[in-house]
């Protein structure tokens, strides 16, 4: 892997200039005292680590013929965003598998219909970067799903309980929080796809428009990456409530108490 280190550093210098404004941001919470000053810098200095880091890991990677390197990198990526999606639905049993499970379905059916249909050939280049978006926009949607979904049982316990108690399934007993669960989890994924380029250009479309491509060339890739971020976000969020089902009720078709009393 070779390396330009003296454009690479010319290349730091406008990345660098640009933390004036997280320093706005500082000063401001400091004369607001809102305490968030610390967390500010840790957050940018983290993110530029972490970003100068990858950058790194990705010239190595593009640079591979080897296809390992490729699913290597989509492995680590699910695997991550399980750990997170799952720490935002703490109280689901087995939380981080659930949404790391349903993260590699909902991600891995969608890209394989991108490669099969040759919208995006399998080579680095393209698919880690297309992979990563999918991954993390799955990770949020389960996040809030598995959190939506449990959180709703625990208010509506009674209601379920009901349901159960009448012979439901708790397919049936749970549809309505299953709904409830989908639509808020998929609502801003939906939105953002009714207002892209009314209120702000997209991340890859505007990474195209600044790289030198033409605005046409443009809404061509991002009307692909919102077609693929839907359909995986939908798949993962879906997979989600199915995992969480069996975590929810015992063999009897009893609710777990252990899963909704904690707070």
């Amino acid at each position: 892997m070779d390396i330009d280190w003296v454009d690479f550093l010319k290349g730091m210098v406008k990345p660098l200039m640009a933390t004036a404004v997280v320093l706005m941001a500082v000063v401001l919470s400091m004369v607001q005292k809102l305490g968030l000053a610390t967390e500010m810098v840790y957050s940018i200095v983290r993110a530029f680590i972490q970003l100068s880091v990858i950058g790194f890991v990705l010239q190595f990677i593009f640079n591979q013929k080897n296809g390992g390197w490729i699913i290597a990198a989509y492995l680590f990526m699910v695997s991550v965003a399980g750990y997170t999606a799952g720490q935002r639905a703490k109280h689901v049993p087995r939380g981080k598998f659930i949404a790391g499970a349903s993260i590699l379905v909902g991600t891995a059916i969608t890209m394989f219909l991108l490669i099969v249909l040759n919208v995006f050939p399998f080579t680095p280049r393209y698919i880690i970067p297309v992979a990563g978006m999918m991954v993390g926009n799955s990770m949020t949607v389960t996040g809030v799903t598995m959190k939506r979904l449990r959180d709703d049982i625990r208010i509506q316990k009674n209601l379920v309980e009901t349901a159960l108690a009448l012979g439901a399934t708790p397919r049936q007993a749970t549809h309505q929080q299953v709904k409830r669960a989908l639509i808020l989890a998929l609502s801003p994924v939906l939105d953002n796809a009714k207002t892209v380029g009314l209120i702000s250009l997209p991340g890859a479309m505007t990474g195209l428009i600044m790289g030198g491509a033409s605005p046409l060339e443009a809404i061509q890739l991002q009307i692909v990456v919102m077609n693929m971020l839907i359909g995986a976000s939908t798949v993962s969020s879906i997979m989600s409530t199915y995992l969480c089902w069996p975590t929810f009720f015992s063999k009897t078709y009893q609710l777990e108490s252990k899963v909704f009393n904690a707070e």
